[in-house]
């Protein structure tokens, strides 16, 4: 059994152009969970009344997606879990492909399809394309898709390959991993977790993969749109999280300062194009980090005494200098490297 989780917040068409998607599906053995985090609007009430075979689980507060996951995944019955965004639609045979995919190797801990944009579906979409990789300063980019440079999709990522990290879009994973690791890191909210998660898998001696011939649609920043300050602040909060509590102290010290002084010139780079809010919210970002410096000793128990050096699937330069001084011209070259 497959059990699919979906966090959900408001949107009732959203969601259910999801489900019916996934109701077309033809994997035989599935669970679908749709956890609702408190949704403002009544699309809560939408799933119970019309999608009788969904499992709706109701948060009284907004666990954010990181949270959803993890209460969706307490009640599922699957040994695999399928993290899924709720603004998806999907090719009838995605899931199969992932699960025969999962099935091949026993060290695989999660595989990711390939996520085309749901609007522009010739193009990758930005958040998660065909699998993700992070510099060694704690950069994400992707296969397809390097900051807002996004390609167009002609088959030149069609081989499976090992990744760094499968998008929280939708990836499949072994809930027997997932509850070892502890989920979700649930102080990341949203955003980045995904990556957290798959770095720790990987700590664990795991690889992450992605399977090219599974294909879905993703709309994308449904939920909080690109141009929200709150997002901003997630992203830059929660990539300093990742560098301050996945890295030894020592590497840590060691790629702190870089880090942040390439934090200070997109906060100066915000000020000049008076984009004050987003300004503000990297600031915010850097005083919860000021405010929680025991972030730096956070430590899961099950990987405590692992290897923290840099795993050899991390861009072992800076993807921010290579992309802007280099030019956009090396964005695939820097992916398949």
């Amino acid at each position: 059994m497959v059990s699919v989780v979906i966090p959900h917040y408001g949107g009732t068409e959203i969601i259910s152009e999801c489900l019916n998607s996934l109701q077309n599906c033809n994997y035989p053995n599935l669970e679908i969970i749709v956890v609702d985090n408190s949704s403002p609007d009544t699309s809560a009430k939408f799933i119970k009344d019309n999608y009788s075979g969904v499992k709706l689980f109701r948060s009284e507060y907004n666990r954010g997606f990181a949270g959803g996951c993890n209460f969706g995944a307490q009640h599922a019955q699957g040994i695999y879990l399928l993290i899924l965004n709720n603004d998806t639609t999907h090719e009838p045979n995605w899931i199969n492909y992932l699960v025969k995919f999962m099935e091949s190797s026993a060290s695989i801990s999660s595989i990711q399809p390939k996520i085309r944009n749901y609007y522009k579906r010739e193009k990758f979409d930005y958040s998660g394309a065909c699998g993700g990789f992070i510099d060694k300063y704690c950069f994400p980019f992707t296969r397809g898709r390097i900051f807002s440079t996004v390609e167009k999709d002609i088959g030149q990522y069609d081989t499976a390959c090992k990744i760094f990290w499968a998008s929280g879009t939708a990836f499949l994973t072994k809930k027997k991993i997932f509850k070892e690791i502890g989920g979700f890191d649930e102080t990341l909210f949203a955003h980045m977790e995904e990556i957290d998660y798959h770095w720790k898998c990987q700590l664990m001696g795991y690889e992450v993969w992605v399977e090219p011939s599974s294909v879905i649609y993703h709309k994308g920043a449904i939920t909080l749109p690109a141009t929200s300050p709150q997002k901003t602040y997630l992203n830059y909060r929660n990539s300093l999280i990742l560098l301050l509590s996945n890295y030894s102290k020592g590497l840590t010290l060691n790629l702190f300062f870089p880090r942040f002084s390439l934090e200070f010139i997109s906060f100066l780079k915000e000020i000049l194009t008076f984009k004050w809010l987003h300004a503000f919210a990297i600031i915010r970002s850097w005083c919860w980090i000021l405010g929680h410096r025991t972030i730096i000793n956070k430590r899961r128990h099950s990987i405590k005494n692992y290897n923290r050096s840099i795993p050899e699937l991390i861009y072992n330069k800076s993807i921010v200098k290579k992309y802007f001084l280099d030019g956009k011209k090396y964005y695939t070259q820097i992916v398949e490297k």
